[in-house]
């Protein structure tokens, strides 16, 4: 059996042990987590990565103590699904949780609405009491380079260099819980409005971590300081050097996990790994 199979075989079996019969098997992403809709409103997210950095139900415990926080105070994030006990589960040796089925609108993100929800999940978790590790992204990122050659020693010690500084510099600004990787790729314009998802890189930092991230390629990638300029409005005030210090951790971040996450990286992929790196290269510390 393929471990893609193995994966579905969890996420079905873990279903019908509550009570839910599978009348369907659509694929939705197939990644290092696979996703998949097992019924008109249940997806089930099923982590594949059995060689990564990331083992083991803590990331998604947090993703979803997150999650619920949120959707009990009407965040605008996909909720987890609430006919199954929130989890995280196990079984097979796959990690998985369970969410709502959300259907996409055709229409783009608008980048006031971008700015504005991201500002209410920010107010909402300011609110959330369980203890979150400090800059996990950034700490998690640094192990990573130190046990993997994953670049040239020049970048590798750049990349070092980069996060140690962010690290430093972040850890003075005022602290509550994030999304931890607000890119646009986690941001799904539905039928419900725009939600929110994928909260497993939840953690404690700065704001300006969350801002950073979502008007990062906008702003150094595809040169749209239209967008940028409408969500900074749109969310509200923020430290321009605590935003500036997470656009530099951020790119740090990304380049060094594009090599876990794209192995085999097209071209595409590949130029804009470049473009990171240069960038970064010129980005003092």
């Amino acid at each position: 059996m393929s471990s893609t199979n193995l994966a579905i075989r969890a996420a079905t079996e873990t279903a019908i042990a509550h009570g839910i019969t599978p009348d369907r098997c659509e694929v939705l992403q197939n990644g290092s987590t696979l996703v998949l809709r097992l019924t008109e409103t249940l997806v089930a997210r099923v982590v594949q990565d059995r060689d990564g950095p990331r083992q083991g139900t803590e990331w998604f415990a947090r993703e979803n103590a997150i999650a619920q926080h949120l959707t009990e105070h009407g965040a605008p994030t996909i909720p987890l699904h609430p006919d199954l006990p929130p989890g995280p589960h196990e079984h097979l040796g796959y990690p998985l949780n369970f969410w709502e089925f959300v259907t996409r609108a055709e229409a783009a993100p608008d980048p006031a609405e971008i700015g504005r929800t991201l500002r209410l999940c920010h107010e909402i978790m300011r609110r959330f009491q369980e203890p979150l590790p400090k800059l996990a992204i950034l700490t998690e990122s640094v192990a990573i380079l130190q046990d993997r050659e994953l670049f040239a020693q020049s970048t590798q010690q750049m990349l070092r260099d980069h996060l140690t500084t962010s690290i430093e510099v972040l850890s003075r600004y005022p602290h509550q819980a994030l999304h931890g990787d607000a890119h646009m790729g986690n941001l799904m314009n539905t039928t419900r409005g725009l939600l929110w998802t994928d909260w497993e890189d939840t953690f404690a930092g700065p704001v300006e971590w969350d801002v950073a991230s979502i008007i990062w390629n906008a702003q150094i990638l595809d040169q749209d300081q239209s967008t940028v300029n409408t969500i900074l409005a749109a969310y509200g005030a923020v430290d321009e050097k605590a935003l500036q210090q997470s656009l530099i951790g951020r790119a740090a971040v990304m380049t060094a996990w594009y090599p876990i996450l794209y192995p085999n990286p097209n071209a595409e992929r590949q130029a804009k790994l470049q473009r990171r790196i240069e960038w970064l290269q010129v980005e003092k510390f």
